[in-house]
């Protein structure tokens, strides 16, 4: 894949959340991050991932109206954010982009780029679900910090290690996941990978009742770590 040029940030604080492997719930904490920051600012979760189920179903939005990625397919050059913004559905207090129902996937990457630069320039706050396999690949949107969702097993950490490779210019802080079948700790996930905790998820037995239950809700242990995840991001210097 050939590395997108990505324009200069607007004054947004841009978080991308990413998972050391598949299916660790970084799509979840990143739009449990985005709800804690929308709570003091203006904030907008996007999906970056172009293989993702999408958005709506995580977030129980299949019905909400607004734009989805298909329909800024032509947004390029001087993107007006705050028209962008106006489009989107919203999760609580939230702006949400993602794909459409019928069309997985992103625009053109100068789309994407220009959208998120517009969307940079009006906003606090903008949550990114990254796609770890474009950013193993090299193309990786500007981030001012990143929270890595680290399953606590040795296939976990192999991921986390690529992926940190691919992003060693960004502050990242891990978000261990739990449980560990091999009794691997925290501790020995953070000194492998060389990167401090921002926070320890353990297992959240109403998080799959409440997706496939009228969408995700923001409460118990996963709205407690993603709490504690934005409290770390606080102490990173942009």
């Amino acid at each position: 894949m050939e590395q997108v040029e990505w324009p200069r940030r607007g004054r947004a604080r841009v978080v991308g959340v990413v998972g050391a492997r598949g299916g660790v719930g970084a799509s979840v904490l990143a739009a449990c991050v985005a709800d804690r920051l929308s709570r003091r600012t203006a904030t907008a979760l996007v999906s970056l991932d172009r293989a993702a189920i999408g958005l709506d179903l995580l977030l129980g939005m299949e019905g909400a109206t607004g734009a989805r990625w298909p329909d800024l397919a032509a947004a390029r050059g001087e993107v007006d954010g705050a028209d962008v913004v106006r489009l989107l559905p919203r999760w609580g207090s939230c702006a949400v982009l993602g794909p459409g129902r019928a069309e997985p996937g992103l625009p053109d990457d100068d789309v994407v780029s220009d959208v998120l630069d517009g969307l940079g320039g009006v906003l606090g706050a903008v949550v990114l679900d990254l796609d770890r396999r474009a950013l193993l690949a090299g193309a990786a949107p500007p981030v001012d910090s990143a929270l890595l969702v680290v399953p606590r097993d040795l296939a976990g950490v192999a991921g986390a290690l690529a992926v940190l490779a691919a992003i060693r210019d960004v502050p990242t802080l891990l978000v261990v996941r739990g449980p560990a079948p091999g009794g691997l700790g925290a501790s020995q996930v953070a000194q492998a990978l060389g990167a401090p905790v921002a926070g320890l998820w353990r297992t959240d037995r109403r998080l799959a009742a409440s997706v496939e239950h009228g969408g995700l809700r923001v409460a118990g242990r996963t709205a407690r770590v993603a709490t504690t995840a934005v409290r770390a991001l606080d102490g990173v210097v942009r």
